[in-house]
């Protein structure tokens, strides 16, 4: 785990460092991703295939030892009564060893080092191998910095669709399989020269790619610096009628308190005024 943590931050060190030193003219970053491209490689699915067959092989063999062991036990417990103890010794010794013998071959073949992963290994080299030679020449031609893998140890957190290359490695892959199908030279040059006119071909939709690219980020930046504006107006605004209407609140509060305190000195002013009246008449 420290191991990949310090792999993670020693890849983004490198490529924070480089870009800096590269600010000016920009860095190229793709990514692959493996699972999907072995998924789509026609004989690593076919080997893909052979092996399951002979897992499923494997696992049948397996559940039907075990099964015989779940007899034994079944029968030595069905006639225990009638066994002597070196008989009951004899027979759990046998279900001891015959599980052992299962349990072995399990490990010889599913275990860290067993015949799955060993073949595994040896089916997934060859395509790594191809992906190698593949995303050499996409990294070459279309100019690319870095290439990751997806389904790497190293993960990536947000990873953009338009800078997924995966696509392009697998047609080099098929390329390279359909060039070694052919057999006739005039078949390989009219291949070759596809090839070429393919490769010039994503060189201009790739620029075109760029370009479009670049007028949709300046469209998106010109959008945000649009709504930005907007956004501070509508906020001076809010902010001005606030102003106003706590100023009008302020007024209404005012002529309301004037109003009671009128109100409170009239009352005063005919309580005071009320009194002698009432004395003159006792």
């Amino acid at each position: 785990m420290k191991t990949k943590g310090l792999l993670l931050v020693t890849a983004i060190s490198w490529i924070v460092f480089t870009h800096a030193i590269n600010a000016q003219k920009g860095i190229r970053i793709g990514y692959i991703d493996m699972d999907y491209i072995l998924e789509n490689v026609a004989e690593y699915n076919e080997a893909s295939s052979e092996l399951e067959t002979k897992v499923q092989k494997w696992k049948v063999e397996i559940e039907a030892e075990l099964k015989e062991v779940e007899e034994m036990r079944k029968d030595l417990n069905n006639e225990r009564v009638l066994l002597t103890k070196e008989l009951i010794e004899e027979r759990e010794e046998d279900i001891f060893f015959k599980e052992k013998e299962i349990l072995e071959y399990q490990q010889k073949r599913f275990g860290p080092n067993g015949d799955l992963f060993i073949q595994k290994r040896r089916l997934v080299q060859p395509v790594q191998d191809q992906v190698f030679v593949a995303v050499q020449e996409v990294a070459e031609n279309k100019k690319y910095d870095f290439v990751f893998d997806k389904s790497a140890d190293l993960v990536m957190l947000y990873s953009a669709d338009r800078y997924d290359i995966s696509d392009q490695v697998l047609l080099r892959i098929n390329r390279v399989s359909k060039r070694k199908q052919l057999n006739n030279k005039q078949d390989k040059k009219r291949l070759e020269n596809a090839e070429k006119r393919n490769v010039e071909q994503e060189a201009e939709v790739s620029e075109r790619q760029v370009a479009a690219q670049k007028k949709l980020d300046e469209r998106e930046k010109l959008l945000e610096q649009r709504k930005a504006e907007r956004d501070s107006i509508r906020a001076a605004k809010k902010k001005e009628f606030e102003a106003r209407r706590a100023q009008l609140l302020e007024i209404q509060k005012r002529k309301k308190d004037s109003i009671a305190a009128l109100k409170l000195q009239k009352e005063q002013l005919n309580n005071n005024t009320s009194d002698p009246n009432e004395e003159g008449d006792n």
